[in-house]
């Protein structure tokens, strides 16, 4: 087939998002964050948003996503992306609002903003990346790190009596009366970046219609602070992570259905 005919508009199967800058990519191989990257920039494109869109990035390796998203970004203290969200959500009602935040930001600095974000029913979007380390800083024990899991800090494995459980923020979040929509979706595969993809569409939707408060968990590997290649990444994610954060809908309010 003459390569002309395949770059036509009418055949042309995939092509790099609009909205992502052309930047050098600074991820390890294999991390998660690129492929969310790019579904987030697809969603915001497809949905005419590009011009209306205030997205929130803190600390953390999630908070060079303003590096590559084209949208307008407010960079927040450690924890405080929900906070700043909701400010930037009712002071501009009639934009798309979201934050895009790792365990060790959303699961520990943040537990109190992101809770009680998600309990005001604040109409704003979470994108929550978790790979169950401190990735940015050395792959230190996360809230999320899972019991056994060997980090920096906890060489030998994550002990209950020591350093207590695992926190699953994701079905607590859904508990509560603010959330419209909660689910766990990840990336690891052209199925589940699909499903993934089809999860942030409908959290944006709900911001720019004011249904509530949802979150979008997406179980996440990383490959340099797991010290593993990135095909074992995934697969140490299938068989470990997905025991304890198990991909799916977790809530559909009445009104989101």
């Amino acid at each position: 087939m003459d390569i002309k005919t395949i770059k036509t508009p009418e055949n042309l199967v995939y092509q790099r998002p609009r909205l992502l800058n052309d930047c050098t990519m600074h991820y390890c191989p294999g991390c998660s964050h690129g492929v969310a990257h790019r579904i987030i920039a697809e969603i915001i494109d497809e949905m005419g948003q590009a011009d209306n869109t205030i997205a929130i990035a803190p600390v953390g390796c999630a908070v060079f996503a303003y590096k590559y998203i084209d949208v307008d970004w407010i960079e927040a203290a450690h924890g405080r992306a929900p906070a700043v969200a909701t400010a930037a959500k009712r002071l501009n009602p009639e934009r798309l609002v979201f934050t895009y935040q790792g365990d060790g930001d959303l699961a520990a600095i943040g537990t109190a903003e992101t809770i009680h974000a998600a309990n005001r029913g604040e109409n704003i979007a979470i994108i929550f990346i978790n790979n169950g380390i401190y990735g940015m800083t050395g792959g230190q024990m996360a809230p999320t790190t899972l019991e056994g899991m060997k980090t920096s800090t906890t060489p030998y494995g994550r002990r209950v009596d020591l350093n207590g459980y695992p926190l699953n923020i994701t079905p607590l979040l859904a508990q509560l009366p603010g959330t419209c929509y909660v689910t766990r979706q990840s990336v690891e595969t052209p199925a589940a970046v699909a499903k993934a993809k089809r999860a942030i569409r409908r959290a944006f939707d709900n911001s720019i219609n004011h249904r509530g408060c949802s979150v979008v968990e997406i179980v996440s590997t990383c490959s340099s602070g797991w010290k593993m290649s990135p095909d074992k990444a995934n697969k140490w994610m299938e068989q470990n992570m997905f025991e304890a954060y198990r991909p799916g809908d977790l809530k559909i309010a009445d009104g989101d259905k």
